[in-house]
């Protein structure tokens, strides 16, 4: 059988993708996120990428297969196959704020809000009737409420503990993230078997 490629998220998604090839039998012990960006493990080639870009390595066939959050699925809408639903990685994407702007959120019709999510952002506002200044930032996207670089953000958020630590509050939810199983379209074509098997693997009970 020929090795599958599969991209792997650094970051908050590795250890979790790490438990759940383990306890699937598709690796017979984890790894560690460290210096190395490739390795090979019971024949499959891992390759370690950020997670934004797992989309981006799987759609030009570098890897055939990879670990992506559906939040970074739905910002880049890459041309692949979504395969499987791992449900691991559980996030919200929301709309946040300090409380006191709760009311200028619900009944303004034009907000200013930072992001690292512009196009879910635009499309969600769009969808709500309200025209929308979308500042991109790449990090730290907490800290433009508070210094007045935006009224609210559209961020990923976990347990909620970085809001309350800057005294944000989550105002509205966009929608919810999991981890998805994706495939390049000529790898779904050309190495179906063992696309198939390792898709039933992760999906076996």
């Amino acid at each position: 059988m020929t090795e599958l490629r599969i991209a792997l998220p650094k970051g908050r998604l590795f250890e979790e993708s790490m438990e759940l090839f383990v306890k699937k039998g598709i690796i017979p012990q984890p790894f560690e996120e460290g210096r190395r960006l490739s390795l090979k493990v019971n024949g499959y080639e891992f390759l370690l990428v950020k997670p934004s870009d797992v989309p981006v390595y799987v759609e030009n066939g570098v890897a055939d297969v990879g670990v992506v959050g559906k939040d970074v699925l739905l910002e880049k809408k890459p041309d692949l196959y979504t395969l499987l639903d791992l449900g691991i990685g559980f996030c919200r994407v929301v709309v946040a704020g300090k409380e006191e702007g709760r009311e200028k959120y619900l009944k303004s019709s034009y907000l200013k809000v930072a992001t690292k999510y512009p196009n879910i952002a635009s499309q969600f506002f769009s969808e709500k009737g309200i025209k929308c200044k979308i500042i991109p930032l790449s990090g730290s996207v907490e800290l433009a409420p508070l210094i007045g670089l935006s009224d609210f953000i559209v961020d990923l958020v976990q347990t909620g503990r970085t809001l309350k630590e800057n005294n944000l509050v989550v105002l509205e939810e966009i929608t919810t993230s999991t981890a998805m199983l994706v495939c390049n379209r000529a790898s779904y074509r050309n190495l179906r078997e063992e696309v198939l098997g390792l898709v039933f693997r992760l999906g076996k009970p």
